[in-house]
């Protein structure tokens, strides 16, 4: 590892390509970029799920940790980690003070590896609008996690007015196991499902997706029963026009599969990491269609996936807005 303090990017950049050759080669063959925008509290929990998906997918992880953007003075801290704590891959864990931290670009774009693609993943609180960010812009896939934002539902909603094909959230990426099981309950379905339910906290944000699925796969609108003593979604039910019923309940690390007139089935529906999360989002680099159409199910949105799949940067500078509010209420008072 290599620490670089009150640092600049040029210095960053030579100083990876230095420990790439101390190293000898052994990062050679990078499949993408990941670039991870954390804060401080939570740069440790992004490395470890870094290090888990970059297990999987060999590639070059830029963490971008952006900190007290109103001081006065810039400074980038930097450390160079390439086949260290993170496993085998290239990393570089850049600390950005005051200014710097809303021109992160400046320092990360230098860093790509060339030639491969770009994802960007947001751990903690999802942008507004991911165009206000540039490493957003540049990025070939945009990973996001409702799951973070204070109302992660308003969050789902954002997501959707704001969504350009290209963009997924970890909280599809939760329902994945979920959605597998309850596909494959149709093998043995004949009548057509005229009904369904699930069976979650008001404020689960995979609940709402796999109610968005459900809705758009099936044509019906599933009813959400509020269980708020519940930690996470608990149960999905599907009523045939039969008359029989079908329904999928968590019981911690398993589900129990329930038909009308046949026995239960326990079935695995094992909780996962966050690096096992991320790592599946990086197993494919294309538009998720069926995320997208469950998304604008869910938000009352269609045509999703044909918006373009290019942003525009949209330069936001949250210090003077944040400056701008506390006048309008000191006007106001």
């Amino acid at each position: 590892m290599i620490g670089l303090w009150d640092t600049t990017g040029t210095e960053v950049v030579k100083a990876l390509a230095a420990e790439r050759r101390s190293a000898g080669g052994v990062t050679s063959g990078l499949a993408l970029t990941m670039i991870t925008v954390v804060d401080e509290k939570h740069v440790r929990e992004a490395e470890a799920a870094a290090t888990i998906a970059a297990s999987a997918h060999p590639c070059r992880v830029l963490i971008v940790v952006r900190s007290d953007i109103e001081r006065n003075t810039s400074r980038l801290d930097a450390e160079i980690i390439v086949g260290g704590r993170l496993g085998p891959c290239e990393a570089v864990v850049m600390r950005m003070y005051g200014r710097l931290a809303l021109h992160a670009e400046s320092v990360v774009m230098p860093l790509l590896a060339p030639d491969v693609p770009v994802v960007t993943w947001w751990h903690g609180q999802p942008p507004e609008r991911i165009a206000y960010d540039f490493l957003g812009v540049v990025a070939d896939r945009r990973v996001t996690d409702a799951k973070q934002a204070p109302d992660p539902i308003a969050a789902l909603h954002e997501r959707a007015t704001d969504y350009a094909p290209g963009d997924t959230d970890l909280a599809w990426t939760r329902i994945t196991p979920w959605r597998t099981l309850v596909a494959s309950a149709f093998d043995t379905v004949d009548a057509s499902i005229v009904a369904a339910s699930v069976t979650a906290p008001e404020k689960d944000p995979t609940a709402a997706l796999m109610r968005g699925w459900l809705k758009s796969r099936l044509g019906i609108e599933p009813a959400l029963i509020v269980d708020n003593a519940a930690p996470r979604m608990r149960t999905v039910t599907l009523t045939c026009r039969n008359g029989d019923e079908l329904s999928l309940m968590r019981d911690d690390d398993a589900a129990v599969f329930r038909r009308s007139g046949q026995p239960d089935h326990a079935l695995p529906l094992t909780r996962r990491p966050l690096g096992e999360e991320l790592a599946e989002e990086l197993r494919r680099l294309d538009a998720d269609q069926i995320y997208s159409d469950a998304l604008g199910a869910l938000a009352g949105l269609s045509g999703l996936h044909e918006r373009p799949g290019t942003r525009v940067h949209i330069w936001q500078d949250p210090a003077l807005e944040a400056r701008a509010e506390e006048t309008n209420g000191t006007a106001a008072g």
